[in-house]
C-alpha cells in the first residue's frame, strides 16, 4: 500500500503543477505515471550518454539503470534509480533531483526534456 500512496501523491503533485503552469509536460508525466508499472520505461546509463548533451535537464518517467558510462554532466530526476547509474550520474559530476524540486526550478517545463 505505501507504494501506491507515493504514486498517488505523484500523481497529484503533476496535477498541481500542470493547473498551475498549463505546461504539458507535468501532464505527460502524470500519464506516464498513471500507466501500468510493466509500461514504465527503463533506460541505460549509456544510452542517456548517447542521446543527451553536457548540462541538460532529463527527466525519465521510469527506471534509469547503471549499464554503459557517461562522460557529461546531467540534472536527473526519475522515478526510480538502480544504485550504479546513481554513482555514475554523480561521477560525471551530474545531479540526481526530486520531482519537487524539478517542478520547483522549471515550473513551465522549458528546458526539460522527457527521455524514454
Amino acid at each position: 500500500m505505501l507504494v501506491n500512496t507515493l504514486i498517488d501523491n505523484t500523481i497529484w503533485t503533476l496535477r498541481r503543477a500542470f493547473k498551475k503552469s498549463k505546461a504539458q509536460i507535468w501532464k505527460v508525466l502524470e500519464y506516464e505515471l498513471s500507466s501500468r508499472r510493466s509500461n514504465r520505461r527503463e533506460v541505460n546509463v549509456g544510452r542517456l550518454s548517447d542521446i543527451t548533451k553536457d548540462d541538460e535537464v532529463v527527466i525519465i518517467p521510469g527506471k534509469l539503470l547503471g549499464s554503459g558510462a557517461i562522460d557529461h554532466k546531467l540534472t536527473i530526476c526519475t522515478f526510480s534509480i538502480s544504485e550504479g547509474a546513481a554513482e555514475k550520474i554523480l561521477e560525471s559530476g551530474g545531479n540526481i533531483i526530486t520531482l519537487d524540486l524539478l517542478i520547483e526550478k522549471y515550473p513551465d517545463g522549458n528546458g526539460v526534456r522527457i527521455i524514454g
